[in-house]
């Protein structure tokens, strides 16, 4: 089980450091490239999807803390 919670771990450590590289910064950093931070000038469209992926970065963190607590304790 520790094994299989180690691995989960180590996946969703990787998610999470992508999932925040996406994030737009000041000047649009890495999201970009991938057409994520529309500079505001965007018609609505760039806004739902920095917000989505916000909520999947919190999503990704919450279990990241969890899975940390369950492998403490184990």
């Amino acid at each position: 089980m520790s094994t299989i919670l180690s691995v989960i771990q180590v996946l969703l450590a990787a998610l999470l450091i992508f999932l925040v590289l996406l994030h737009s910064g000041k000047d649009a950093g890495l999201s970009g490239a991938f057409g994520i931070g529309g500079g505001g000038s965007s018609v609505g469209g760039g806004s739902m999807v920095e917000r989505n992926l916000t909520r999947a970065t919190v999503a990704t963190a919450i279990l990241f803390v969890l899975n940390t607590i369950v492998l403490l304790n184990l």
